[in-house]
């Protein structure tokens, strides 16, 4: 692995598979408001968690890659499957912080879980790869952990059909078996899941707590960036993080059109510079 000489003033890199990052993008500004964001949305091959690790790996590569020569500080894999399949590649080949959702969202569900009943939905290949249950157990080794496939949610993130009788029908089917186990915690195992929060929330009840792993990750990129002294305004110019507006860019693999009207719907602004790659 080479090393880099970064700067604080450097960019933040996001990826997903398309618009569910967005969920991340979205924690990074609150948590994060001085920083720069770069996200790429990789829409014409989404979804990733009907493929398999190889191919998965193979895309998570060519998106860092992407990233890293817009000349960004770090690396945030916004995308579940890929974190759970490719994140132990990149790391290893990436000179740059590079961090996946799956560890902090986690984390997240062990702390707030009373009872170590905790459920994780996600994309088939999240839900396969075993992942979340091998860090829970790292965590609390006590947890009893089930998981479910919820691969119609993806699309219907995508199609904007957030509050719909179908969509509350499908995810009854989905969820019911969770609920039939018992569970306390339920990690949205995909970054499209917030998305559908409300519907998701009223199937399982206000007795479960949802833990959505985008607000974890930001916080543990916040930590990163200041053990690495990496916080835009850190080795700058007083003032200088501050005095012009910041620009994010948007980058996606197909049809920025749509990405630009469900986008903006889910973050209640306009969105700029989205241009196609």
């Amino acid at each position: 692995m080479n090393t880099v000489d970064l700067h604080p003033t450097r960019p933040i890199g996001i990826f997903d598979s398309g618009l569910g990052g967005l969920t991340v993008f979205k924690a990074i500004v609150r948590l994060l408001p001085q920083e720069r964001l770069i996200y790429l949305g990789d829409t014409a091959r989404v979804p990733y968690g009907t493929k398999s690790s190889a191919t998965v790996t193979r895309y998570s590569e060519e998106n860092t890659a992407f990233l890293i020569q817009h000349q960004v500080k770090a690396v945030v894999v916004a995308c579940n499957t890929a974190s759970a399949y490719a994140v132990p590649t990149l790391k290893q080949e990436s000179a740059i912080p590079l961090l996946g959702v799956l560890e902090p969202g986690a984390a997240r569900a062990c702390h707030v879980s009373r009872e170590g009943r905790i459920g994780v939905i996600g994309t088939a290949g999240t839900v396969a790869s075993g992942a979340y249950e091998q860090a829970i157990r790292r965590i609390r080794s006590d947890a009893t952990v089930t998981t479910k496939a919820c691969p119609l949610f993806v699309p219907l993130a995508e199609e904007g059909w957030l509050n719909r009788d179908e969509t509350y029908s499908i995810a009854r089917h989905y969820l019911q078996p969770l609920l039939d186990g018992g569970l306390d915690t339920l990690i949205l195992g995909c970054t499209h899941y917030p998305m559908l929060h409300g519907v998701i929330q009223d199937v399982v009840g206000p007795e479960v707590q949802l833990i959505d792993s985008a607000q974890a990750v930001a916080e543990a990129l916040q930590e990163t960036l200041r053990e690495q002294d990496l916080l835009r305004g850190h080795g700058t110019e007083p003032g200088a993080a501050s005095s012009a507006p910041i620009e994010h860019r948007f980058f996606v693999t197909d049809d920025p059109a749509r990405f630009r009207q469900v986008g903006e719907v889910f973050l209640g602004h306009s969105i700029d510079n989205v241009q196609l790659v």
